[in-house]
Parts: structure tokens; C-alpha cells; sequence
């Protein structure tokens, strides 16, 4: 019998479970299967840029190419490009990149996007997709699919030409099938504009499938600060985490010197204040000796110490001008107001930043929609399932009456959140939607709130106005029958016009 059941066992690798759950990558629908298809490769343009330095320059093509379902998606970018011996494995080969293992700052971090598209494309039309990579000096063209048993790329039709070194970047383009083109608030062209909001650094041009060319130039000369790789923080740190960490640092004799040299802010003086909370643990001992129970009783300690605030060389926020001057450029508001949060941990000592903007007015009803809650995570726009989003839950949670919001879905009032960090918590590999980490939500709570105090100003300001406004003229209603008695009791009816002008300065001068 015991036979008979586990006749059947195989093993499977990463990129056969995808093909089968393509679902978990954001493919579901053809409307959010088509956007999430340029997110990828935009995202990867946009830090492939941010880590050369480079203005991103990037033009992104979608054309129908049949009357069911399938479109042509071409990206290019002036970034550094790839060179040949990574190439398939960037584009290729699920969970291989350069982000995943490093506490730096990046759009992308999972090492999935740009393959899952490849994979998209042969499950939905059994067509390879066409790369050409300029980098120093080499041009690679070449037709790019996956193995999918071995989670190996497979690269046909290699082309190797020089190429002037002056020219550089990476074109991809695919053809797709199961995937539509509208024009919605989940479709490419908003996802597109949003990405622009949060990256005025960049210029990007969108060619729509209706033959229209959208261009969101550059609007800021200065580059984002490069995000630095950074050791984890002590706190948020789990007894596994600091057990991995133990395990793999065989080059150290003793344990506090890999704390010294593993973590961020722990001195020889935290060390020796950490001897003192934990007796029981001999800070002496190699780290590869390091139990379970004395990783319990080291994370207990670093909690009761009091520590400096994360490194914010990994983490880039947007940036308080940045935001201003995109809200203002899109939404034409009547006010907005930007905070950015200081620098905090959550588990696995990740340090993260929020930022919130929050623009009132203007264009922001247009369509007589309002409460506009646009969601990012370190820059990159999130469209979909925004309803299981740490963001969404707490924003719409938020007692807005307090802000002189009655009803927040019905006035015209505009919340971007961004949220900046070397690894964002995704709910899934879709990475659409944040999980609700009760440190992250609570830094999205109090940056709304601090956001909506200054709000809150300004309407109570242009309450106080139409207040006065309107005392104002239900008393100059009286101005002319009442100057008219005065001086008909004075018996002076010619000097009407001159108390009459005297009441309307006071009354004028009382309701400034």
C-alpha cells in the first residue's frame, strides 16, 4: 500500500510551479496579465538605470497583433545593458538576480518578474521572446525561452556584433496572448502615468495600441540617491534569522565579533551591554555553535536595548519636492502637503520609510470620483488588489471627519503612499499588495495623519472664510435701509451715501 502512494513522488522545480500558478505572478486576467507584463520590465529598466547612474530614457510599444487577445510588447532603456553570459539567467531563470540576497533598495527583488514574462509568453503562444543587450561595446541579439523542468534558459538565434561603447541598453519584446488593452484605472497607460509621478527623474513614452503617444518628459535634474548595501538591524531580528546568520559566519572564532561585523549599530559597547542582559549565553563562543534556545535569549536582549535608528543608505524615498511637483503637474490641486516618515524596522531588521502626499482640489474629481488612494513601493505603482493592502486598510481607516473630510470616497482629496525599503513584505509574488506588518502600518497610519493636520488647516481656513462670506452679506442685506433711517433721523438725508459708506467699511473691516 505504502508503495502504491508514493509510487507517484516527484520532485518539481520553481519555474514548472509558476507555469502551473501563473496566477501567483500577477496573471489573472487579461487586463492585469497585459499591465503586469510592462510593470516588469519597467521596473527592471528603471533600477538597471538607478544602479548605472543613468537617466532612465525609456519607450515602451504595445500593438495588437491579432483580434483574439494577443499583443505585441516591446520595452527599451538606455541602461547598462547585460552581458552575455547573464543574460538568460536575468531573463530566464526563475529566482536568479542580483536583489534578493542583498539589504539594498529595488523595485524588483523576488528574481521572478522578467522571467515569469518569458514564461507568460511561451505558455500563451509558445513563442520565444527577442532580446537585444548593448553592453560594453558587444550587441547580443538572441530568441530567449525557458526550460522549464530544469528552470534553465534557452537561448537560440545568437547574433554578436560590436556595437560603439557609447551605446548601451536592453530591448525585450514579446508576443502575448490571454492579455488586453484598455484604457481603465488598472490598465497600462495609468500604470504608466503613476510610474511617472514617482520617477520624475525619468522620461518615458508610452505608444498605445490606438495609435496615440503619450510622453512623460523628465521634470527633476537630479538623480535618486544610489542605494547602499546595508547590514540588518539588530532589532526585528528572529531567533531563525540570527541562527542563518551564525551558521554561515565559519571565518569568526568568537560570537561577538560577528555581531560587530554582521549587524548594523551594535559597537563593542552594545556588546558588552548585551553580555549583561543575557549572562547565560557566552558571547565567546563560535558563532556556528550558537543553539536555538540561545538565539531565543539573544533576540529577547536586543529588544531591551536601546538602539540608533537604521542606516538609510539602503532605503531611497521619492522625496518631498519630488512628490510636490509631480502632484501638482498632474492633479493641478488646490493644496498638497508631503511628510516623510524617519527611518524604521520591521521583522528580520529591514528598515523601511514611508512617505505620504496628499493633494486636495483641482483636478482631482474630475470624473467625479474621489478619496484617490495611489498605492508604491519603492517607486513602482500597485493597481491591483488593493483591497487586501496594508496601505488601502489603514488610509481608509483613518477617522477622516477629524480632517474636515466628512466622506473620504466622496471628496476630492488624493493620498500617494510610497513605501521605500530593501525588502517590501508582498501578500504575493504578484507583489500588488502589501501585507499588513502591524511597524509598516503603523508608519503609513501616523504619516496620514500627520498629512491630513495640514489639510485639515486649510479647509477649516476656507471654512472660517465662507463663514464670514456669508454673515457678511446677509448683514449688508440691511446696509441700505439702514443707513436710510439714520440719516432720515438725523435729518440729514443727504449724508445716506456717506453712512452708508462708513457701515459697509466696517462691516468690511470686521470680517477680515
Amino acid at each position: 500500500m505504502a508503495t502504491n502512494i508514493f509510487g507517484g513522488f516527484k520532485e518539481y522545480s520553481v519555474a514548472e510551479f509558476f507555469k502551473k500558478n501563473r496566477q501567483m505572478l500577477g496573471f489573472s486576467g487579461k487586463i492585469r496579465s497585459l499591465t503586469t507584463l510592462v510593470h516588469e520590465y519597467l521596473t527592471n529598466s528603471l533600477d538597471a538605470c538607478g544602479e548605472a547612474g543613468i537617466h532612465p530614457e525609456i519607450e515602451v510599444w504595445v500593438e495588437e497583433v491579432e483580434k483574439n487577445n494577443k499583443y505585441r510588447i516591446k520595452v527599451r532603456d538606455n541602461g547598462p545593458g547585460i552581458p552575455e553570459k547573464l543574460l538568460g539567467k536575468a531573463l530566464g531563470m526563475m529566482l536568479a538576480g542580483t536583489k534578493f540576497h542583498r539589504y539594498v533598495q529595488s523595485r524588483g527583488q523576488q528574481g521572478i518578474g522578467a522571467a515569469g514574462c518569458t514564461m507568460y509568453s511561451l505558455i500563451t503562444t509558445g513563442q520565444p521572446v527577442n532580446v537585444v543587450s548593448k553592453y560594453d561595446g558587444k550587441k547580443i541579439s538572441c530568441k530567449l525561452g525557458i526550460d522549464f523542468k530544469a528552470n534553465k534558459p534557452v537561448l537560440t538565434e545568437i547574433v554578436r556584433e560590436e556595437c560603439p561603447i557609447e551605446e548601451h541598453g536592453l530591448e525585450v519584446e514579446g508576443i502575448f496572448g490571454d492579455v488586453k488593452y484598455e484604457k481603465s484605472a488598472q490598465g497600462v497607460g495609468e500604470y504608466l502615468k503613476r510610474t511617472a509621478i514617482a520617477n520624475p527623474h525619468a522620461k518615458i513614452i508610452f505608444n498605445s495600441p490606438d495609435g496615440e503617444k503619450f510622453i512623460y518628459p523628465q521634470s527633476v535634474e537630479e538623480l535618486p540617491e544610489k542605494s547602499e548595501e546595508v547590514k540588518p538591524h539588530p532589532l526585528g531580528i528572529g531567533a531563525n534569522d540570527l541562527l542563518d546568520i551564525a551558521k554561515g559566519a565559519k571565518e569568526y572564532t568568537k560570537l561577538s565579533a560577528m555581531l560587530q561585523n554582521e549587524f548594523t549599530r551594535i559597537s563593542l559597547n552594545k556588546v558588552k551591554e548585551l553580555q549583561e542582559l543575557t549572562p547565560e549565553v557566552d558571547l565567546n563562543m563560535k558563532p556556528t555553535k550558537l543553539s536555538w534556545e540561545d538565539a531565543e535569549k539573544l533576540v529577547l536582549g536586543f529588544k531591551k536595548i536601546k538602539w540608533i535608528a537604521p542606516a538609510t543608505d539602503s532605503v531611497v524615498p521619492v522625496g518631498q519636492r519630488q512628490i510636490e511637483k509631480s502632484l501638482e503637474n498632474i492633479l493641478n490641486p488646490e493644496i498638497v502637503y508631503v511628510t516623510k516618515r524617519p527611518p524604521r524596522i520591521y521583522r528580520g531588521g529591514i528598515p523601511f520609510i514611508v512617505e505620504v502626499g496628499i493633494a486636495y482640489g483641482g483636478d482631482i474629481n474630475k470624473e467625479g470620483k474621489g478619496g484617490v488612494i495611489m498605492r508604491f513601493a519603492n517607486r513602482a505603482p500597485l493597481l491591483f488588489d488593493s483591497g487586501g493592502c496594508a496601505i488601502t486598510q489603514t488610509a481608509k481607516n483613518i477617522d477622516w471627519k477629524r480632517y474636515e473630510i466628512k466622506k473620504f470616497e466622496e471628496y476630492p482629496v488624493a493620498i500617494l503612499v510610497n513605501i521605500a525599503s530593501v525588502h517590501i513584505p508582498y501578500t504575493s509574488a504578484g507583489k500588488q499588495s502589501i501585507a499588513s506588518e502591524d511597524d509598516i502600518a503603523e508608519e503609513i497610519r501616523n504619516a496620514i495623519m500627520e498629512a491630513g493636520r495640514h489639510v485639515q488647516k486649510h479647509l477649516s481656513g476656507k471654512r472660517r472664510e465662507r463663514e464670514k462670506s456669508t454673515k457678511k452679506k446677509a448683514i449688508m442685506k440691511y446696509v441700505g435701509q439702514i443707513s436710510a433711517d439714520m440719516a432720515e433721523l438725523a435729518d440729514q438725508k443727504d449724508a445716506k451715501a456717506a453712512i452708508k459708506g462708513d457701515l459697509e467699511k466696517m462691516i468690511s473691516e470686521r470680517f477680515e
